[in-house]
């Protein structure tokens, strides 16, 4: 099927070989004023427009532009890797070549002209068509409604941790019941001890033998063990809702020093290594050679990294593989948690990261939350990769090095 001419040149270019020459200025004439109809509209707009040709040199830009970046109009066709280093180009352009329906969608942070947050919208210019011929680009300003987004997340942090207070005096409450109990049963067995040696001394003196037999004694110590370990058990349990509940009511500031992520790692799975094996699973790890040191908290980040662990160790319920990855782009560097268990269903992902809510039996719902916390004050931010039945990957992307204003160049 034919597409559909839908502008004034594209009915022109079928019949321009029959056009006299006030045809042709008539032509030029009417595309003169198409021209500045659609400058005019995108002067007009807020979003910033831009298009680059095959090289990825800028060709076009519109006044919105200028106050989001900076780019100033005598600019001679500036390269857009320059402008916006942030961005991944290659990647963008190979797919530009390759051809096919592909809109790219990024987002990040810039300090010149000004700090903002921008969203990007990238598509090629030719459609679906194989070849370069250019990309288009659209910036658009989500500075505010990221801060909107922002508040709205303290709001309900506030909200949440109120209910967090309760929650945890209700959870709390539980486990010391279960203390209180076998704490009494204990006691009634070591009363039973005591009664059999206080009778086996009287039964020596008059008899002159022991009648206290051992089989009663051993199973008395059996049940004393088993209560015992009930005990500590919950004693465990009630150590990890408080260590949960504090770590996510009062946050410690990030202290950054300068530290290789590699070692967080390895440090990570030293700690959690006799855990690791009881379960059965395979370790995997995969750190890059020379990975840049950067400005972290080493003790938090661990924390984040044993979150994760522990939560891919438990989906695995019959053995599986663990695997630890680490790498670094131009301005980041990342650590990758994946396992082979049985994935989050997709109306599970949304809610992952809220306060309580969990899908283990003797979950607290915190360790995500506390994961998002200490990754957002890193400036970082967290990517998360699952399929149902094959297993899940969270990716944690961290700033390379404190990031610096551009400045323009000297052009003298």
């Amino acid at each position: 099927m034919p597409a559909i001419k839908s502008s004034f040149l594209d009915k022109v270019l079928g019949r321009i070989g029959r056009l006299d020459t006030e045809g042709l200025q008539t032509v030029v004439q009417r595309l003169a004023r198409e021209r500045s109809f659609l400058e005019t509209l995108f002067n007009t707009i807020e979003d910033g427009v831009l298009v680059t040709d095959e090289k990825g040199r800028v060709i076009y830009f519109n006044q919105a532009v200028t106050r989001l970046i900076g780019l100033q109009p005598d600019e001679d066709e500036p390269h857009i890797a320059k402008i916006l280093p942030e961005v991944d180009w290659e990647k963008i352009f190979r797919a530009d070549n390759a051809g096919g329906e592909h809109v790219t969608r990024h987002e990040f942070e810039i300090h010149y002209p000004r700090p903002r947050f921008l969203r990007l919208y990238a598509a090629p210019l030719d459609g679906e068509a194989k070849g370069s011929s250019g990309v288009a680009l659209i910036l658009h300003d989500a500075t505010e409604a990221r801060q909107k987004t922002f508040e709205a997340i303290e709001s309900e942090r506030v909200q949440a941790l109120t209910l967090l207070a309760a929650s945890v005096a209700h959870e709390i409450g539980n486990p010391l019941n279960a203390l209180h109990i076998h704490l009494q049963l204990m006691e009634r067995e070591v009363k039973k001890l005591k009664t059999g040696a206080a009778n086996s001394k009287s039964l020596l003196r008059s008899r002159g033998k022991n009648s206290v037999t051992e089989n009663d004694t051993a199973e008395t110590g059996k049940k004393l063990e088993q209560y015992l370990d009930v005990a500590k058990g919950e004693i465990n349990r009630l150590d990890y809702i408080i260590t949960q509940f504090l770590g996510a009511i009062r946050p410690a500031p990030v202290q950054l020093k300068i530290a290789s992520l590699n070692d967080v790692v390895e440090e990570t799975l030293k700690l959690l290594g006799p855990e690791i094996e009881n379960r059965g699973v395979t370790v995997k790890t995969k750190l890059s050679r020379n990975l840049t040191s950067t400005p972290i908290d080493a003790t938090q980040l661990q924390q984040v990294l044993v979150n994760l662990v522990k939560n891919a160790v438990q989906a695995m319920t019959t053995g599986g593989a663990l695997t630890l990855q680490t790498g670094e782009t131009a301005d980041s560097i990342w650590v990758s948690v994946a396992d082979t268990g049985g994935g989050i269903p997709q109306e599970q992902i949304n809610r992952i990261f809220e306060p309580f809510y969990t899908t283990k039996k003797k979950g607290t719902g915190l360790g995500l939350m506390i994961v998002q916390r200490i990754v957002r004050a890193h400036n970082g931010r967290i990517e998360l990769d699952s399929h149902v039945g094959r297993g899940t990957t969270f990716r944690i992307w961290l700033p390379l090095h404190e990031r610096k204003p551009r400045l323009l160049e000297n052009k003298n």
